[in-house]
């Protein structure tokens, strides 16, 4: 249950931590647990774990995603350890199946702890977070998209963000530009609250920014208007900026990020938002990069979950209009994405991640999380159709 499951409605009804599914106190919480099957067949689950006091009524339920469940088993607990054996489900068509607990009646303070499902069947293929991180496996996999850069020397690059209608999931990261050292893109944080987001990782490799030496630390040179700057961690350190602006699902957002050397054996990194509700482009920051000394490499986007209690909903992200622009002021159209997954997907514990084009918009996308099934194969390329005209950008105007 621990890596498994998910509080999906009344979720201070109930918790999910390391010893599974605790404190489920209020009926109207549903918790939900996803598990791949590769083919049609029956299961019998047996529901394990402990009830501290009193007599409890659930109901179990077994289903596909998105689908309502058909069929439900009820089942009585009694104080102590239990280990209910139901009676037979049965899979009807491959893919992930939902199998959804809710409290009926209880006569203690809660319906009992759930510590585990127990699974029997004929399948040799099912997926489920088992010997993996409970933590990694419930935010899902990341994926990603590797742009196909030109062969010279590359100084800005820019791409446009679209966040389709439904898809604004909180704790999604819609990263646009990604570089060698760091990543510039919007988040979705809360319901009130959504940010763009810029950090650069220092040259010191470590994951608590304390350590960094003073002539290795990212030096911020300038911000924008109400973006805040710092530090961060635990994901290797660096600098970070972030503006809180509220981005709309459907509005295409520009990103553009310039890297270049200062000659001192430093790099520089800007990056600007073009908010399209307001017109104009917003300067995020500026950060030097000591010990630094390149362009821009490995152009990419990506698209992430950073809340595990998320990990249950789909978000998907296109990413369109790419161009490159040259140290001598060459704007090169990308057309070019290599798709590619991160640790999660690699272990085979979770294969709820997709990528690739859109003919209809002349997009790439990314998809991830919600238990879907259809899969794409990692290192897929895709081609889109290379616009003609450079976006139209007055550098010398940009904040």
């Amino acid at each position: 249950m621990s890596g498994n499951a998910y509080v999906t409605t009344s979720r201070d009804g109930a918790k999910i931590s390391h010893n599974g599914l605790e404190k489920w106190t209020d009926p109207k919480s549903e918790i939900k647990t996803y598990v791949y099957f590769s083919k049609p067949q029956t299961i019998w689950v047996t529901v394990n774990g402990v009830l501290d006091e009193g007599k409890s009524r659930i109901k179990v339920g077994i289903g596909s995603q998105g689908v309502k469940l058909r069929q439900i088993r009820n089942i009585k607990l009694n104080a102590g350890e239990f280990n209910v054996k139901l009676k037979p489900f049965h899979i009807i068509e491959a893919g992930y199946a939902t199998i959804t607990l809710q409290g009926v009646s209880k006569t203690g303070s809660d319906f009992g702890e759930i510590k585990s499902l127990t699974i029997e069947g004929d399948d040799e293929k099912i997926v489920f977070v088992d010997d993996f991180s409970d933590y990694w496996g419930r935010r899902g996999p990341s994926v990603h998209l590797s742009y196909t850069m030109p062969e010279d020397t590359i100084e800005w690059f820019y791409n446009e963000v679209t966040v389709p209608l439904h898809n604004d999931v909180i704790g999604s990261y819609y990263m646009a530009n990604g570089f060698g050292e760091g990543y510039f893109g919007m988040q979705c944080n809360s319901e009130n609250e959504r940010r763009v987001l810029f950090s650069v990782w220092s040259p010191f490799e470590t994951q608590d920014p304390k350590l960094i030496p003073d002539s290795m630390k990212i030096v911020m040179l300038r911000k924008g208007e109400d973006v805040y700057t710092g530090e961060f961690g635990n994901e290797g350190s660096g600098g970070q900026s972030f503006l809180r602006y509220p981005w709309k699902v459907a509005n295409s957002y520009c990103f553009l990020t310039r890297v270049t050397p200062d000659s001192k054996g430093n790099t520089i990194y800007t990056s600007w938002f073009y908010a399209s509700e307001e017109g104009q482009w917003r300067l995020i920051a500026s950060f030097l990069r000591p010990k630094t000394n390149t362009y821009y490499k490995r152009a990419h986007s990506f698209l992430e979950n950073f809340s595990p209690e998320q990990g249950y909903l789909t978000r998907m992200v296109f990413f369109g209009n790419q161009w490159f622009r040259t140290k001598s002021g060459e704007w090169i159209p990308g057309a070019e994405a290599s798709f590619s997954y991160d640790a999660t997907a690699k272990a085979g514990a979770r294969i709820d991640y997709q990528g690739g084009y859109d003919s209809y918009s002349n997009r790439f996308f990314l998809k991830n999380c919600g238990f879907f099934h259809d899969s794409t194969e990692f290192h897929s390329r895709f081609q889109r159709t290379a616009a003609n005209q450079p976006p139209k950008i007055d550098f010398d105007r940009l904040p």
